[in-house]
């Protein structure tokens, strides 16, 4: 590998390692030129992800995405040399050579965040659905393009469709936990029939449910939602290796856990964001790389055939 690379790929390293605790926390279980590409897909993503939600006018922000999604097209283009200054731009070319990473699903995460900068809104499911593949379905198919599947793994064809149901899943659980920041930076995710059903129209602004709204039915009715993604999106893990499943099982089930946490205390995320201490994450990276998770839902896999 030439300097120059190993380089950019420090760098994006460092970049994953500060602004994705979670996710390094899965990452770390891969071997070396996974873990890299990995963090180079990070920080491509984080990069969009900053300019949505960073401080500049609309107008501002999309040129700066079509920006993004230019560069894009140039390393899908394979027109990053090693000695180019962007040290991203320069892991993510390499990382795309190495392994055959769908790149389109980074067009899918720039389309997501332009729904952010217009500021749209969902009327049903099915509406933020699509937003939710884009900003991260795409990148569970991004990221199967690293892991890979394991030679003669059953139904291997529907691994992408299962890695993009499991970012659905992760994307709910951070709608919910993040709902009132989400609410004080004027965005609102959750689907407008749902929260009139619930009463909750009206918004979350503040630590306190708001009178006559049923704050916890709506909460354990998208619970549910998530409940039903991470299960459908589980079956990718008897696919993967024994390290790429150990990265996915991590991942996920720091994320699962959030919502179990989220489920049993639902008002708490109106009073700050609900995280999971470091021994509980860790006890789920060891579970991960036991494939403990990934003989279960194989278990599970053999009872709904048999």
């Amino acid at each position: 590998m030439p300097p120059q690379v190993a380089a950019a790929y420090r760098y994006c390293e460092a970049v994953t390692g500060q602004q994705a605790r979670n996710f390094a926390y899965g990452i770390r279980l891969l071997p070396t030129a996974k873990r890299q590409a990995m963090s180079a897909l990070y920080a491509f993503s984080r990069r969009v992800d900053d300019i949505g939600d960073g401080a500049l006018d609309a107008d501002a922000k999309k040129l700066r995405l079509e920006d993004t999604r230019a560069l894009l097209a140039r390393i899908r283009d394979g027109e990053i040399p090693v000695d180019d200054t962007d040290p991203v731009a320069v892991a993510l070319s390499h990382a795309a050579k190495a392994f055959p990473i769908p790149l389109g699903g980074l067009d899918e995460l720039i389309d997501g965040v332009l729904m952010d900068v217009r500021g749209a809104t969902y009327e049903t499911w099915d509406e933020l659905k699509e937003y939710c593949r884009c900003v991260a379905g795409a990148i569970g198919r991004l990221s199967l393009g690293v892991f890979g599947t394991v030679p003669g793994a059953r139904d291997a064809a529907r691994a992408p469709e299962y890695a993009d149901t499991l970012g659905l899943a992760l994307q709910l659980t951070n709608i919910l936990r993040d709902v009132r920041e989400d609410a004080d930076n004027g965005r609102t995710y959750l689907p407008a029939e749902d929260l009139e059903k619930f009463g909750c129209s009206g918004g979350f602004h503040s630590a306190t449910v708001p009178p006559g709204a049923d704050f916890t039915g709506l909460v354990h009715f998208e619970v549910r939602r998530a409940r039903a993604l991470f299960a459908e999106g589980y079956r990718l893990l008897p696919m993967l290796d024994r390290r790429s499943g150990a990265c996915v099982a991590a991942m996920a089930g720091i994320y699962h856990r959030l919502l179990d946490r989220i489920s049993a205390e639902p008002e708490a995320v109106l009073r700050g964001r609900v995280s999971l201490p470091g021994r509980e994450k860790a006890y789920v990276a060891v579970r991960g790389l036991s494939g403990l998770d990934a003989r279960q839902v194989s278990r599970q896999g053999t009872r709904r055939s048999a």
